[in-house]
């Protein structure tokens, strides 16, 4: 019998075609929505999807699963979900560029006061006011993984000096400095920006909260590309509301896509981007580079040699 995957995506398509050219001897099967893929779902050995697109009732009903590539760096969401023998794999660090410019984009729009700049556009207005540079600046970036690292050697080129907390790792490339995640609260007296990049897990729950916030400098800035969940939003809303630091960007949110009626929509000098810091125009490109040395491996019966595996 041949193997048998199932790309769960709403680009499937797209990975579908170069993986049947480079692995004639599978069976793949493509859905672009949960509901398309229960007739096949039993009898697969492979899910290849998102994370948090990939629905618990589905993983009950896969009864010879043995592998998911997950198309995410986190896998949170499928943590207790899988049985314990089915093997998780991450596509870890592929989203270092797109994260990394997002990052740099949130920066500048902060720093530079672009929303002012744009705003005085739409009103005709010609007003030339202070535009602070990057350079000589202190970013303090929580979490000191794949994607820390990537935005960490742009840090640099910018001259900017550049801090890590971390619980694990005492030394990264291209940091000045890396402390405990318990030193969080003291070294964040000293980020103009602070940038959160941690994985989201029972010990980072609202680990920016209040104490945190209120430790950041009145001309700093707060940057979540992390999870929603890493940031305490009600602390966070109260902070903004008093006017306590400069301002903020947000990708990530406890509940998405972040409701209509969100206080966060509105509060002053905050950015709000719709969760796409992992996306890019070369996204499924960046995955395959994962994806298919992986499912070789795996079909060779090297799984010592997966990628990113991830331990549930």
């Amino acid at each position: 019998m041949p193997l048998k995957v199932l790309i769960l995506d709403e680009h499937a398509g797209e990975y579908f075609d170069p993986l049947t050219r480079q692995f004639p001897q599978v069976a793949f099967h493509k859905a672009f929505t949960p509901g398309e893929a229960k007739d096949v779902i039993p009898g697969v050995d492979v899910i290849v999807a998102l994370a948090h697109k990939l629905p618990h009732e589905l993983i009950k009903a896969a009864r010879s699963l043995k592998w998911v590539q997950a198309l995410t760096t986190g896998t949170d969401a499928l943590i207790g979900a899988l049985p314990p023998q089915v093997l998780l794999t991450s596509t870890r660090g592929m989203h270092g560029p797109q994260m990394s410019e997002l990052a740099f984009l949130h920066m500048l729009v902060l720093n530079r006061k672009f929303v002012r700049m744009h705003e005085s556009q739409t009103k005709g207005l010609w007003d030339r006011h202070a535009q602070p540079l990057l350079e000589g600046k202190t970013i303090v970036i929580v979490g000191l993984g794949i994607l820390a690292e990537h935005l960490a050697a742009r840090c640099k080129l910018f001259g900017m000096e550049v801090i890590g907390v971390s619980s694990g790792r005492k030394f990264a490339p291209n940091f000045d400095e890396v402390v405990p995640r318990a030193a969080l609260r003291q070294v964040t007296q000293r980020a103009d920006f602070l940038m959160l990049l941690v994985p989201y897990s029972r010990e980072t729950h609202h680990l920016v909260n209040a104490d945190v916030l209120a430790a950041m400098k009145p001309s700093a800035f707060l940057i979540n590309l992390a999870r929603g969940g890493v940031l305490d939003e009600a602390a966070f809303i109260a902070h903004m509301k008093a006017g306590k630091i400069a301002g903020a960007a947000l990708d990530v949110f406890s509940t998405q896509p972040l409701p209509a009626l969100s206080p966060l929509w509105h509060l002053p000098n905050v950015i709000i981007s719709p969760n796409v810091g992992g996306h890019s125009d070369k996204f499924v490109e960046q995955m395959l580079t994962v994806v298919v040395p992986n499912l070789r491996a795996y079909i060779e019966g090297r799984q010592k040699d997966l990628r990113n595996l991830v331990a549930h």
